[in-house]
């Protein structure tokens, strides 16, 4: 099933910013919203691993945000959180996932819905995050947090054992610790690193991660578990 891209921008204080949108031919889905790590601006970056979710059959929002702005991204990531859900409206499931610092912002909605005009996400999907560090949508730490939420949701955790940039072990804390509060909760693992749970490469030359055909299945299979939560809420 192929999938378009479209660009447009949301609004953000007294600017817009870019998002990508990755079309699936099917229209009555749910729609993610894909957050990219700490790097500025940095949608491309997910363009592969969104174009593989896309090709299953959801929409994808993939906006562009900055974590060196004074508020470290979370006027941001809250306006591109309003428009993706006025995008999705009442009628589809809006899912928030995310990548390495991007994995702890879209937790921090869950945990938090209450400073974001109170709807929780349908599912979240936290992709090579570090769950001991302060979100950047909420400020709070998420594993310090769960204690706190109102309301529960379903939560899919992927993250490479070879990453040395967020190591596994902080997915498998907050596993254990949202499945002992009784929280909906898996943890697929994947023998890769930080870049390859996308399906990407880091390139030195360009400061960024790109596709890689070396580890494409790895990105494949961080899609499909994405559309597997999308498609059970």
């Amino acid at each position: 099933m192929s999938a378009t891209i479209r660009t447009a921008s949301y609004p953000t204080g007294t600017e817009h910013k870019s998002l990508d949108i990755h079309n699936s031919p099917r229209t009555d889905g749910p729609c993610v919203l894909l957050w990219h790590g700490i790097g500025s601006d940095e949608r491309d970056v997910m363009a592969p691993l969104a174009q593989d979710i896309a090709a299953l059959g959801l929409t994808v929002l993939v906006p562009d945000w900055r974590s060196d702005t004074p508020d470290e991204g979370r006027a941001h990531l809250t306006d591109s959180l309003r428009f993706a859900r006025d995008f999705a409206g009442d009628s589809r499931e809006l899912v928030v996932a995310g990548w390495s610092a991007g994995a702890g912002a879209a937790l921090g909605v869950a945990l938090a819905p209450e400073l974001f005009g109170g709807r929780p996400p349908a599912a979240v999907v936290g992709i090579a995050g570090r769950y001991e560090r302060p979100a950047r949508t909420t400020g709070a730490v998420p594993l310090q947090a769960l204690s706190r939420a109102t309301a529960q949701v379903p939560v899919h955790l992927v993250h490479g054992t070879e990453d040395a940039s967020a190591p596994v072990e902080s997915s498998r804390e907050l596993h254990a610790a949202l499945r002992a509060q009784g929280w909906d909760c898996a943890l697929g693992e994947q023998a890769t690193d930080h870049a390859g749970v996308l399906g990407c490469v880091y390139d030195p030359a360009a400061d960024r991660c790109v596709a890689g055909a070396s580890v494409r299945a790895f990105g494949l299979a961080t899609a499909r578990a994405v559309a597997a939560v999308a498609r059970s809420v």
